[in-house]
């Protein structure tokens, strides 16, 4: 099956606010990359969110960045995942840009993406 099937499930809710509060941003499909939060005007607001795949439950990883451009430090979240404040990751607030996949997406996939800018086939990139 492609990658695009496993999209898409996937939703995404992020909240500027703890506890899945405050202003609201959502994703009802997987296979993006958000080079800037900028664009969405939520740059370094995130402090919780909500991630799951309603098709294939395991199937989705979120990457966090710290930086613009998939740069910087990152967190990564696999499965379904509700993050009432991100302060418990050290990442409150920072998040500057995002992956979001309908699949699982290792670590050293992660830092080759950073290294090369290259992702796997199928995403929507989101420029500012």
């Amino acid at each position: 099956m492609q990658g695009n099937f496993f999209n898409n499930g996937v939703r995404l809710t992020m909240f500027s606010g703890a506890n899945f509060t405050g202003r609201r941003l959502s994703f009802r499909r997987g296979g993006i990359a958000v080079r800037n939060l900028g664009a969405f005007r939520f740059n370094n607001l995130l402090t919780s969110f909500r991630l799951r795949n309603v098709l294939f439950p395991s199937a989705v990883t979120l990457v966090l960045f710290s930086r613009n451009n998939f740069q910087g430090s990152f967190r990564i979240f696999r499965g379904r995942t509700n993050v009432a404040n991100l302060s418990r990751f050290n990442f409150n607030n920072v998040t500057s840009s995002f992956i979001l996949v309908g699949s699982r997406l290792s670590e050293a996939q992660v830092r080759e993406i950073q290294r090369t800018g290259i992702f796997p086939c199928d995403m929507v990139v989101v420029k500012q």
